[in-house]
């Protein structure tokens, strides 16, 4: 009851503290008085009486106020508090007993009298400590009577400062809801020792004993130093608890940042499955080409182009462009930059189509842009199987019309995103990027602009991608749907897809084809398994997962190389230039306009088969499991 109370009125927090100690002084001073002059009544001597209690009335508000006793918040003090308040108390009243002493000495009648002093002080000061100290232990029952409520029982993975914050956040806040159970810590030192109370008692190595030991019901990983190997021994190892596993991103960033530590507990992500050091952009050694220049993205909204948006405001360019059809996820990238950078970027919006060749020459006119980054197409491949004229339309000529248009206007560098699904493609959608990267080959061989492609895998948390839809259906109870139990994929993280292009754009000669070392690939399968184990939950029986089939397009598993390209390396260990492979261009842009003015006239089967004539390595049949390259272990 106190407690609403106090939330009620806690603006007020400070005036009601003073007006308290106020009643409190003067309740002492009156009981002080009237008991050692025998004179409760206070009949004869009231104006002494209201002399002295001006006199202490303002001794005690001034030291009060100079020890700063208003500004804390008393319902958290600690000892170090309380003993201020009494050096506090013990000075007002020293302060009130010279003062009216030294007037005693000019007015004999105001002389008060040692024991009222002492009487006085001893009661103040037991008054005002009484008051906090009730004030403190309301909040004190208010913990326990939270920490009554079930709470879940803690595995903390790492006995640093991270388990220390984490420790003594949950110490201040009666409502979390865990209870700290034990720790582990690779440090055999630290073993059988305690951070706030809390036992290490054991290595990570033994998390799945120690879990069943203690009965534990969540664990928490709190490493922030950690190599990308360990970190996935350690998940590998927690997925095998059946429990559910939350992490915290950086402990020293939160740190820093001031944000309440439980507040960032989060579910483990991919990114922390995927086992392999991020690719880093390296902005002193690859960035310098876009510091003050004119840079335009396409797509600029979309989960790659803004994100190109983001690196690329931090490197100083001269003006960035962000081009998008969809007017909504421009604005968020707008208003995103206009948060972070301010007045210090200059960039703009333009809501238009590459396939809108006008507007992209209005565009190129009154600007003079240096670099352009193409991100935008149409990506789904399910969508794409069924409107193949529309891919034809948007991907492929809305691609030319830009190329044709930065030749035009003398654009130095021209990075066009492609995708691995563009190797061997088995779908309308991966064979229109790979028409792009065909038209960046020619355009090439045609222009002093530097035209290149990157291609890259699967992007975690882009736009269309299958980690959010696991995520719900895991929050839903599932089931989680997988379309083939032995479908394989190559991952990579959002700001990794990013950096990778920009480091192709400071490398660009011209003509090249960019891939990245992606690492192992990953088979979606256990990806989705261990996703239901971090989750606290048993695949197959908590949650089912159910099996839906290739979709339309799909293949089992992705190349990032056709057979007859070979690779070169770059200085970049992590980026490979794919040799380009010939092809006739007199042929190619004949097949070129026989695919316009298909895809125009909307004659869909004439479209799927002009593409599969432009496209040679383009077959519509669905990759079997049979064709899975002999390095990937098709076992659990």
């Amino acid at each position: 009851m106190m407690f609403k109370i106090y939330s009620a009125i806690g603006k007020h927090r400070r005036t009601i503290l003073f007006i308290s100690d106020l009643l409190l002084w003067n309740l002492s001073w009156y009981l002080s008085y009237g008991i050692n002059k025998n004179n409760l009544l206070l009949a004869g001597d009231i104006s002494v009486f209201l002399w002295g209690a001006l006199i202490e009335n303002i001794c005690f508000t001034v030291v009060f106020l100079l020890f700063r006793l208003y500004d804390k918040l008393w319902r958290y003090a600690d000892i170090e508090d309380f003993f201020i308040a009494a050096i506090a108390s013990l000075t007002a009243n020293l302060s009130f007993m010279i003062t009216t002493m030294v007037i005693g000495v000019f007015i004999s009648d105001y002389n008060m009298g040692t024991r009222v002093y002492i009487t006085f002080a001893l009661m103040s000061s037991f008054f005002m400590m009484l008051f906090r100290i009730v004030y403190r232990l309301n909040k004190i029952l208010e913990r326990r009577e939270l920490a009554q409520k079930p709470k879940k029982r803690l595995l903390i993975i790492g006995a640093g400062e991270g388990a220390l914050s984490v420790l003594s956040e949950l110490s201040k806040t009666p409502a979390n809801e865990y209870i700290p159970v034990c720790i582990v810590d690779d440090d055999k030192e630290k073993i059988h020792r305690r951070i706030s109370g809390v036992k290490v008692v054991g290595t990570t190595y033994e998390i799945p004993e120690i879990c069943d030991e203690y009965g534990i019901e969540v664990i928490l990983f709190t490493i922030s130093q950690i190599s990308v190997a360990d970190k996935k021994r350690i998940l590998d190892l927690c997925t095998k608890t059946h429990l559910e596993v939350k992490i915290i991103p950086n402990i020293y960033n939160l740190m820093t940042s001031g944000v309440p530590i439980t507040s960032s507990i989060r579910q483990v992500e991919v990114e922390d499955l995927l086992g392999r050091e991020p690719v880093v952009f390296d902005t002193e050694k690859y960035g310098k080409y876009l510091i003050g220049q004119t840079v335009l993205v396409t797509g600029g909204g979309g989960s790659i182009g803004s994100e190109l948006c983001r690196q690329i405001a931090r490197l100083h360019p001269r003006h960035l462009i962000i081009l998008d059809i969809y007017e909504n996820n421009a604005y968020e990238i707008q208003q995103e930059l206009i948060r972070k950078h301010g007045s210090d970027l200059s960039f703009e919006v333009q809501i238009a189509s590459v396939r809108d060749r006008k507007k992209l020459e209005h565009i190129f006119r009154t600007h003079d842009i240096d670099v352009v980054f193409h991100a935008a197409a149409h990506k789904h491949v399910p969508l794409m199987e069924t409107n193949p004229e529309e891919a034809i339309k948007n991907n492929v000529f809305g691609t030319l019309k830009l190329a044709e248009t930065a030749d035009k206007f003398h654009v130095k560098n021209f990075v066009q995103i492609s995708t691995d699904k563009a190797v061997n493609p088995t779908s309308v959608m991966g064979a229109s990027k790979r028409i792009c990267e065909m038209i960046i080959q020619m355009m090439d061989k045609r222009s002093k602009t530097n035209f290149v492609a990157v291609r890259f895998g699967n992007v975690l948390g882009s736009n269309g991608s299958v980690i959010p839809l696991f995520k719900e259906q895991i929050r839903t109870g599932g089931p989680v749907t997988v379309t083939h139990p032995d479908i394989i994929r190559y991952f990579m993280t959002i700001p990794e897809a990013v950096s990778l292009v920009l480091t192709a754009g400071s490398l660009a000669k011209g003509g090249e084809i960019f891939i990245l070392d992606m690492g192992e690939p990953v088979k979606i399968k256990v990806l989705a398994e261990n996703l239901i184990r971090l989750s606290g939950f048993r695949p197959h029986e908590d949650i089912k997962i159910e099996y839906t089939g290739l979709r339309p397009g799909e293949k089992l598993y992705e190349e990032l190389l056709l057979n007859e390209e070979g690779i070169t390396k770059t200085d970049n260990k992590k980026i490979y230039i794919g040799k380009p492979i010939e092809f006739s261009i007199e042929v190619f842009l004949k097949n070129l306009a026989h695919l316009y003015f298909a895809a125009m006239a909307n004659r869909k089967d004439e479209v799927e088969q002009l593409i599969a004539e432009t496209v040679p390595t383009y077959h519509h049949e669905v990759v079997g499991a049979e064709s899975l390259p002999e390095d990937i272990d098709d076992t659990e």
